[in-house]
């Protein structure tokens, strides 16, 4: 059996990210904060445009927080922490809280879970956009 290492996500990776998100976002007239997590969780890189508003900060890091832990986009999510969803306590059930809004993404390389990027500061259908379109362009 053959184990091959998956190259992780770097600080380079990590700013490509950030400066595809903030153009997508800049092209579409709208403000917003961008995290890039790491595959353990922990922040590799920040931004937040001079206008966004300031929970943008925080809902961009959940987003990205929620998408790297489920390994799914929050857009897919929302509607499982509905009421009568299957995840309807999850939110609460954790010490540190996740975000069901849409707008964070999980980054994969060659299959394997690297990181993730969360948007904040759009409406969610926006922030998702501007995520994938980030995601996209780091597999370029």
């Amino acid at each position: 059996m053959s184990t091959t290492a998956v190259i992780p996500l770097s600080t380079t990776d990590a700013e490509t990210l950030i400066s595809a998100a903030r153009n997508a976002a800049e092209a579409a007239g709208v403000t917003v904060s961008v995290t890039v997590l790491d595959a353990g969780g922990q922040l590799l890189a920040f931004r937040r445009d001079d206008r966004a508003v300031l929970i943008s900060g925080e809902t961009s890091t959940r987003k990205a927080y929620t998408a790297l832990q489920l390994n799914a986009p929050t857009a897919d999510l929302v509607d499982l922490v509905k009421p009568e969803g299957p995840f309807h306590s999850l939110p609460t059930a954790l010490d540190r809280p996740l975000l069901f809004i849409a707008g964070g993404v999980p980054v994969h390389r060659d299959g394997r879970l690297i990181g993730a990027i969360g948007v904040g500061g759009g409406a969610p259908e926006q922030d998702h956009g501007f995520a994938t379109t980030a995601v996209e362009e780091l597999s370029r």
